[in-house]
C-alpha cells in the first residue's frame, strides 16, 4: 500500500476532503478521497463514503488500491436519471473500502487517497458527500457536518465539491455574433479585391491607349519624312 506521511500538520486542521475541489456540471470528474490519520495510537482501517441522493450521479467506477477491498452500493432513485438516451433507475449510492490487515491501514503520521470516477455531474451548485472513518481501536470519526450559513468553521466538516457551470453554456450566446463579425469581415475583404480588380483594369486601357497613340505618331513622322523634296546643289 501506498501512503503518504504528513509532518508539522495540526490534527485540528486535518479532516478528509475531496479533491479538487471544483469540477464541472454535466462532465465526467476523476475524485480522490484525501483520508489523514489522526490519532498517535491507532491506524484507519475504513473509510465509507456516502453519495449524496439529492445530486445523484448515473455513473461511478472505483480505482483499485493494492491491500484495500471496496464495495460499492445501489439504490433506487426517486426520479429516474437520463444517460445517453435511456432511464437510469438506480445509482451508487456508498462506497466502502477496508484494508486487508493492519499491514495495510493508515498508520499515524499518514494519508492516503481513495480514488473514484464520477459522472455526469449534476446541474447543482456542490455536492456533499458525507464519510465515515473507522480507526484500529474501533473509533468512528463522523465527516458529515454540512457546511455553516454564515461561514463559521464547523468541527466534523463533510467532504463538499463546487460544480461550476460549463464552458459552452457560458459562451453559447457569444457565438452567433462572432459568427456575423466574421461575414462581414469576409464581404469587406471581397470588396477590397473587386476595386483593387477594376484600378488595375484603368491602368491597363490607358496604358495601351498611350501604346497606341505612339506608334501612330512615328508612322506619321516617317511618312513626312519620305515627302520631303530634294534639296538642289546651288552650282548646278
Amino acid at each position: 500500500m501506498l501512503a503518504a506521511t504528513t509532518i508539522g500538520v495540526g490534527v485540528a486542521s486535518a479532516h478528509v476532503t475531496v479533491n479538487p475541489r471544483e469540477a464541472t456540471q454535466g462532465g465526467y470528474a476523476k475524485l480522490a478521497f484525501r483520508v489523514p490519520n489522526e490519532r498517535d495510537n491507532a491506524g484507519t482501517t475504513k473509510l465509507e463514503v456516502t453519495l449524496p441522493a439529492d445530486t445523484p450521479v448515473a455513473s461511478v467506477s472505483v480505482r483499485p488500491m493494492a491491500g484495500w477491498t471496496v464495495q460499492v452500493e445501489k439504490a433506487t432513485l426517486a426520479k429516474p436519471l437520463e444517460m445517453h438516451g435511456s432511464q437510469v433507475t438506480e445509482a451508487p449510492s456508498k462506497i466502502t473500502w477496508t484494508a486487508e490487515g493492519d499491514g495495510n491501514m493508515i498508520k499515524p503520521g499518514q494519508f492516503q487517497e481513495f480514488e473514484i470516477s464520477a459522472g455526469p455531474l449534476p446541474e447543482a451548485d456542490t455536492m456533499i458527500f458525507k464519510a465515515l472513518q473507522t480507526y484500529s481501536s474501533g473509533e468512528v470519526v463522523r465527516w458529515i457536518e454540512e457546511p455553516s450559513t454564515d461561514g463559521s468553521e464547523v468541527e466534523h466538516p463533510a467532504p463538499v465539491l463546487k460544480l461550476a457551470k460549463s464552458a459552452d453554456s457560458a459562451h453559447g450566446a457569444a457565438a452567433t455574433p462572432a459568427a456575423d463579425s466574421n461575414a462581414v469581415a469576409t464581404v469587406k475583404a471581397s470588396d477590397a479585391t473587386d476595386t483593387d480588380d477594376g484600378r488595375t483594369g484603368w491602368a491597363l486601357t490607358f496604358g495601351i491607349a498611350g501604346l497606341v497613340a505612339g506608334l501612330a505618331g512615328l508612322a506619321f513622322g516617317l511618312l513626312a519624312w519620305r515627302r520631303r523634296p530634294a534639296v538642289t546643289n546651288a552650282a548646278d
